[in-house]
């Protein structure tokens, strides 16, 4: 009810009878939806924040207030030094005006995501806190009193329909009559009911903090789960405020934050259990050495050109069939099966050491979702944010590469070969990680070195599957990736644009994708 007519009608009341003869001696922003204005009378200090975002509007009034030097801009020159005369709400609208000397005026109109600050002089809007709302150039502050009055006749021909009747009273008011048993009263027993109700609300008795259908809430009716209880408007709102918009800020982050750790969670146990999978496969899966291994020993069993043939396996005794290509022979086909097994038992250790790693990770991410999980007021969130930041992307479009960053590493990725060769000769320095998908054409990849720091092993697998992802592998289901300091790096005379020489290089087999989308 903080924007509610019936509150602001309290809150332009105690406004009045506090700001007569007190002088605006600044207006100005610092933050892009909050106004501040300050008043002073003698030694005496008053201070106005509105506060208007998309999702909050409401106004708030600190004891004390500093300035920054920076980031800060004027707002309305036309009403500095000017005195206040009286503060007025409208009749029946959520808005309310400061009438200051020399025919200035200043509009607040509090209609939640509309909610503005209008400046006029000598009757005609002439500047706008929010200027998005062109339209608010037309308002005239002298019509804006809305005449609605409850007639007792029509009430009793559809008291169901009280909201339509009295649009002005807003959500609570008709939760409050909910809770005192409303719809199981005669329309007469209503009547009266809501009478007492408006006449709470044109003289409340207090104004509450409270819990109702799970939104915190001011309120002028004793309703829901009440927190606390004030005896003024302007000490209600100064205690209101900071809780919301802490709470605001929470809802908002937690579910956002705890979205990311789910979708990065789930993402880690998909790959492990393919990892898992794959590995499976090759455990239980004939290895292509004792395939090799029985062509040659059944060569002379072998008729030239064939593509499939029954051969003895000995490993097992069994009979089993072997497919080959018509196009080469059997002792070609052992040898390319031969290079693959070695080949396999490599990227075997590389998948066991990646499933390992990837394990980790699915026990760090479930305990950091845990810890998530357990957090309930703002303060908690806001540390457990500072110290586990969620990795973000940022794309520099002045630069040859693209940025990505994760547990404050820093990853690079060139965005074609000419801005490859940028980045790897012009933009790294010597103990920087280089990256590159192996034996295909892709993007440089380049992890910022840190003193002191090693490179993390989730770090190390993010950025491989960025240069499996940017290269002609993207579609594999798995791409190894060289990795060397950038000091084993080096560009050949001559060579085409992207192409260098690596040396010393280690192998890592990972998934071509972007974790950061």
């Amino acid at each position: 009810m903080h924007q509610n007519y019936y509150f602001l009608r309290q809150l332009a009341r105690q406004l009045d009878s506090h700001l007569r003869g007190y002088t605006l001696q600044a207006a100005f922003s610092q933050e892009k939806d909050e106004l501040m204005l300050a008043f002073y009378k003698g030694e005496e200090e008053f201070y106005l924040k509105a506060i208007q975002t998309s999702t909050f509007s409401s106004l708030q009034f600190p004891r004390t207030f500093h300035r920054a030097k920076q980031n800060s801009v004027d707002l309305f020159p036309d009403l500095l030094h000017q005195q206040v005369l009286e503060v007025r709400a409208h009749r029946q609208e959520r808005s309310f005006y400061i009438r200051f000397t020399q025919e200035r005026v200043l509009l607040f109109k509090l209609f939640g995501n509309r909610s503005n600050v209008v400046l006029f002089v000598d009757g005609e809007a002439t500047e706008l806190f929010h200027r998005k709302l062109s339209k608010d150039l037309e308002l005239d502050y002298r019509q804006m009193d809305r005449d609605v009055l409850l007639d007792k006749e029509l009430f009793l021909e559809q008291p169901q329909n009280l909201r339509k009747l009295l649009p002005t009273l807003g959500e609570v008011p008709g939760l409050y009559l909910q809770e005192k048993g409303y719809d199981t009263l005669s329309p007469e027993e209503q009547w009266e009911q809501v009478q007492e109700m408006v006449a709470l609300l044109e003289n409340p008795t207090a104004y509450y903090l409270t819990y109702l259908h799970k939104q915190f809430r001011l309120s002028l009716l004793p309703v829901g789960e009440i927190q606390e209880t004030w005896a003024d408007p302007i000490s209600a709102l100064n205690a209101f405020v900071p809780q919301y918009r802490a709470q605001e800020y929470f809802q908002k982050n937690y579910s956002a934050v705890h979205r990311q750790l789910s979708k990065q969670l789930d993402g880690a146990q998909k790959i492990w259990w393919q990892i898992q999978e794959q590995l499976e496969k090759w455990d239980h899966g004939t290895p292509y050495a004792q395939t090799a291994d029985i062509i040659m020993a059944n060569l002379t069993n072998i008729p030239p050109g064939s593509k499939e043939v029954e051969l003895y396996d000995f490993y097992h005794d069994t009979h089993r069939l072997v497919s080959l290509k018509s196009t080469e022979t059997p002792q070609k086909t052992a040898e390319r099966l031969y290079k693959k097994a070695k080949n396999q038992k490599i990227e075997h250790r590389l998948l066991e050491e990646r499933a390992a790693r990837k394990e980790q990770e699915v026990t760090r991410l479930s305990a950091l979702l845990q810890q998530l999980e357990s957090i309930e007021t703002a303060p908690q969130l806001r540390t457990f944010l500072k110290q586990n930041a969620p990795s973000q992307a940022v794309t520099q479009v002045d630069l040859p590469y693209h940025t990505f960053e994760l547990m404050g590493f820093k990853i690079l990725v060139g965005k074609n070969s000419k801005a490859n060769d940028k980045l790897t000769l012009k933009h790294t320095h010597k103990d920087d990680l280089w990256l590159h998908a192996k034996d295909v054409p892709g993007s440089h990849v380049v992890i910022k070195y840190q003193a002191g720091k090693a490179f993390p092993a989730p770090v190390l697998e993010a950025a491989a599957q960025l240069a499996a992802f940017y290269s002609k592998r993207r579609n594999d289901s798995l791409c190894p990736v060289l990795y060397t300091p950038k000091k084993y790096v080096r560009k050949a005379k001559g060579a085409a644009p992207g192409s260098v020489i690596v040396e010393r290089e280690k192998v890592l087999l990972v998934k071509p994708e972007n974790p950061f989308r």
